[in-house]
């Protein structure tokens, strides 16, 4: 038996049609080598079945049989014998007994967005893009924050501070539109935001009103009022920041400048995702109110830290309830101990779960018709395992209701699995299956930059192995839209990664995340990120070299002006191979050789056959690839579609010679090959 031949997956090639609904009928597909077996089996858990071939082409046979589903998720694995020879094929590849934890599974009736599906997303932290509008800019000592004052920095090229919370570089949605070119001839599709919603930080995970988008980042309209003098402390005299953040007016217009924003990105066949932040809000927000920013306002009722009468006190849990801990009650859960960080209490208020539910609701709705949700630490909200799956539940059917083209994509590390079922969350932002084992293989670097492990630099065995692992805990229509990131706001930057330096920025300082960086490798790992399967999603700045430690440091200013061009160049090549080549979007996988500091994978969709090789190696190296195992033909050629090498690359033709099924490459060292078909 030629196990290598061996193939099924998820995807609409073995899987039609590959999204099914409840009791309807599937083909399921299955792949061997012409000619080779005696019999394939579609094992479920009521027994086995024979499968008819139904077609062969080129050096393969299809195996076909029709199933009905029903309401329950549908398990499955395949039996292959020849002779006396047996295998069992799953998720994973062959193995000689049939693997429960492996087994395919379809959800009849999920389904995640088509849009979604391979879409080249860009993350935005806004305050560091770029300034629109300077009128919105936060003010030195407009308001005081975890111990210090708000800071104004002027100076955009400004390493970010240790503690940088509370600086503002003036970043605004203002400046997004002014660069939607910009992102548009880079090939971005879909933009995912940082939270927007007003809050005192810079990153806004700390959100004071879900209701609408931050002035400072949209716009202000009735200005006035002092900054803080020096040596108050007290927000509720911080007079500019109460009259820039709680007059509707400069609320209204915010939200009007985002539709505006939506509304751009949707003209130019784009899209928008949001953060939403529902396990915990800001010990700002106009729930609690313990800065006392709203308390005396005519248009606000008391917060829970003002008053025991407050209509939010069963927002928040407070260890100490009697009234004689009134007014401003400081004994409430934070999350992690934070008291900055109000955890919000839904097990004791209906009224508050439905209001996140309406905001899941509002956002994805006319006027605003975002096109998602990104969730933060989704799995920490509630105080119960068995609360966060039966509110996820009721968030899904709430924002799909509304939207049912909206995207739930969840912050999520660890196994998933148990969310991702096909009534909660879509996907995740994809640390297990994708980042972790990426930067583990090219650069032996944990993604925070807190450790070095050499065993794993270069380990193709312990790659294949964990992305495989991984990649199985979700469903197909969940990898097809998993989050592929490199780098992001809470990571240090993959760049910096390359260097090999282990520690954060205030033991090393700013300029050693810039020190030795390699930019090969750099390329190798945006070229893995393009032709994997799942939405690759770039962490703004890692287009144009920005480097940085974990955060702050992750969090310096885009770089107008004085991008990397050859970087920034690589990026549009790959995101238009990209884009050009619906395998790359949602064809199959397969992992076709591998070796220390090696990897060669195909891609591929009908006619159209992707494949990617990667030698990490700091040597010239041959590389031999079984390119036959997705299915191009045995003898013919094929085409460089982009070379990455140590010192650059190029998109110039060179054809590559298929013999018996196998393609030779000398691959420079640090370098990345992609090749395509040759059209005939």
């Amino acid at each position: 038996m030629k196990e290598q031949a061996l193939f099924c997956d998820g995807t609409a090639s073995y899987v039609n049609p590959p999204q099914p609904a409840e009791n309807e009928t599937i083909t399921l597909r299955f792949r061997t080598a012409k000619d080779d077996v005696d019999r394939v089996r579609l094992m479920t858990g009521v027994g086995g079945y024979d499968m008819k071939k139904e077609s062969s082409s080129g050096e393969f046979d299809y195996y076909t049989i029709n199933w009905r589903l029903n309401e329950e998720p549908f398990r499955y694995c395949f039996e292959i014998q020849d002779g006396d020879e047996l295998c069992y094929y799953n998720k994973c590849g062959t193995s000689k007994e049939i693997v429960a934890f492996y087994e395919f599974v379809i959800v009849p009736g999920f389904s995640t967005p088509d849009w979604a599906k391979g879409a080249v997303m860009y993350q935005i932290f806004t305050d560091r893009f770029y300034n629109g509008d300077k009128t919105n800019d936060v003010e030195s000592r407009e308001y005081f924050y975890i111990g210090d004052y708000s800071r104004k920095v002027t100076d955009w090229n400004k390493y970010p501070d240790k503690m940088g919370v509370r600086e503002f570089y003036g970043g605004d949605l203002q400046g997004v539109i002014d660069k939607l070119d910009y992102l548009q001839d880079l090939g971005v599709e879909v933009l995912y935001f940082n939270p927007l919603f007003v809050s005192p930080s810079n990153h806004k995970y700390d959100i004071q009103d879900y209701d609408y988008i931050d002035p400072h980042y949209g716009v202000i309209v009735e200005d006035g009022g002092e900054v803080l003098a020096e040596g108050v402390t007290e927000n509720r005299l911080a007079a500019k920041y109460q009259k820039r953040t709680t007059d509707i007016k400069n609320l209204e217009a915010s939200n009007q400048l985002f539709i505006k924003l939506v509304e751009e990105l949707h003209r130019r066949g784009m899209r928008i995702i949001l953060d939403g932040v529902f396990n915990h809000c800001g010990s700002f927000n106009k729930w609690m109110d313990r800065e006392r920013i709203y308390e005396n306002q005519e248009d606000y009722e008391p917060g829970a830290f003002i008053s025991p009468d407050s209509p939010y006190r069963s927002y928040f849990r407070f260890f100490k309830e009697e009234p004689g801990n009134w007014p401003y009650n400081s004994n409430y859960d934070g999350w992690w101990g934070h008291d900055t960080l109000p955890k919000l209490n839904y097990e004791d208020s209906m009224k508050l779960e439905n209001y996140i539910l309406y905001i899941g609701r509002k956002w994805v709705s006319p006027p605003y018709n975002v096109d998602g949700w990104r969730l933060d630490v989704a799995a920490d909200l509630g105080r119960s395992n068995e609360y966060n799956h039966q509110f996820w539940k009721k968030f899904r059917e709430a924002v799909k209701d509304a939207n049912p083209e909206a995207i739930i994509l969840a912050e999520h590390y660890g196994d998933p699995s148990d969310w991702l079922q096909g009534d909660e969350w879509d996907t995740v932002m994809n640390y297990d299956a994708f980042m972790e084992p990426v930067t583990w293989f090219l650069t032996g670097m944990e993604k925070h930059s807190d450790e070095a492990r050499e065993e794993l630099r270069g380990n193709a065995d312990n790659f294949v192995g964990s992305i495989s692992h991984h990649m199985s805990n979700m469903l197909t229509p969940s990898l097809q839209v998993a989050m592929n990131e490199l780098s992001n706001h809470d990571h240090s930057r993959f760049l910096t990664r390359t260097n090999h330096m282990v520690g954060r920025v205030e033991h090393l300082g700013p300029k050693a995340a810039e020190e030795y960086v390699n930019e090969a490798i750099m390329r190798e790992a945006v070229a893995i990120q393009m032709t994997w399967v799942g939405a690759p999603t770039i962490y703004y700045g890692d287009e144009a070299g920005v480097c940085g430690f974990t955060d702050p440091d992750n969090r310096r200013t885009y770089p107008w002006g004085q991008e990397n061009q050859e970087l920034l160049n690589f990026h549009k090549e790959m995101i238009r191979i990209h884009k050009e080549h619906p395998a790359l979007r949602t064809g199959s996988l397969n992992i076709l050789s591998w070796d220390e500091n090696v990897l060669a994978y195909g891609r591929f969709l009908g006619e159209d056959r992707i494949v990617a090789i990667i030698n990490n190696r700091s040597e010239l190296t041959e590389v031999t690839v079984p390119v036959w195992r997705v299915e191009v033909p045995i003898k013919c050629r094929m085409k460089r579609l982009i070379y990455s090498y140590s010192d650059g690359y190029t998109i110039e033709d060179e054809e590559y010679l298929v013999d018996e099924g196998e393609v030779v490459v000398n691959m420079g060292a640090h370098s990345a090959l992609i090749l395509g078909m040759k059209e005939a």
